[in-house]
């Protein structure tokens, strides 16, 4: 796939794999549009989007609020956008127990991990079969393939993801709609800090596996080559991406690691 002169809009572009993706998008110019709730965040990403020699428009997003979500969305195309990618990184992470967990953190999470990210799917979709196709990508996570201690609605959150997009997928691929499920392991991004515990707080620490991770710049170029090869699923991590097969092929070895691996 040719990204030249296409229009991209990517959400969590303020930091982390969202940034650093929308940057890579902006050596081959193209139009991006980034949403994030961090206008500041945005601001930055987006000069650096400028000094790449690519345009960029900023349209600040929370997730939690499905009208505003729909409400920007119809903004972006009314004013006659033509959008051929939607790549969506905007996530909120737990470090909990299920036992501890109260319900609210529980919808929060989905509410930011999946609805707010099906939302905008769904307003974006008919337009792109208006036009004629486009290309979808939707952040899981290693634990969107199996559960994990301290992660329970996350990783709920990111198996809905699959189940949705592929149903998508299933569904509209005649009208060359694209679908790219990113799976990523262990990256440096503020997903751990920014992760909330069981009184709904910021966890507020680095985890020691994210911080020994792959950077956001290796895993955008990880993610970039996959959407240009229009891959189902991306894989986006390093040794730790071997969970894959152990939960596929050993499923055995998995639940006895499962009980065991350090979580944080």
């Amino acid at each position: 796939m040719d990204f030249a002169g296409k229009t991209f809009w990517i959400t969590g572009a303020a930091s982390g794999m969202g940034r650093a993706l929308s940057l890579e998008i902006a050596d081959n110019q193209a139009r991006l549009i980034i949403s994030d709730r961090d206008l500041k965040g945005l601001q930055q990403t987006a000069s650096e989007i400028l000094a790449k020699g690519s345009s960029v428009r900023i349209e600040p997003l929370d997730m939690t609020d499905t009208s505003s979500i729909f409400e920007t969305a119809r903004k972006v195309i009314g004013d006659g956008e033509t959008i051929y990618g939607l790549y969506q990184f905007a996530g909120i992470s737990q470090r909990s127990l299920v036992a501890e967990t109260p319900i609210e953190n529980d919808r929060l999470i989905m509410e930011v991990n999946f609805f707010g990210v099906i939302a905008l799917t769904k307003a974006v979709l008919p337009h792109m079969i208006q036009n004629g196709g486009g290309q979808l990508a939707a952040t899981s996570s290693l634990v969107g393939k199996f559960g994990f201690p301290y992660r329970s609605a996350y990783s709920a959150s990111k198996h809905a993801i699959h189940g949705f997009f592929e149903s998508l997928l299933a569904e509209n691929s005649k009208y060359q709609i694209k679908v790219s499920i990113l799976i990523p392991g262990r990256v440096q991004t503020n997903i751990s800090r920014f992760a909330i515990d069981k009184q709904g707080k910021e966890h507020g620490i680095l985890d020691d596996g994210q911080a020994n991770g792959i950077t956001a710049g290796k895993a955008a170029k990880l993610i970039f080559s996959g959407l240009k090869q229009e891959k189902k699923e991306i894989w986006v991590g390093g040794n730790e991406m071997l969970m894959l097969h152990i939960r596929r092929f050993l499923p055995t070895l998995y639940y006895y690691m499962a009980t065991r691996i350090k979580p944080m």
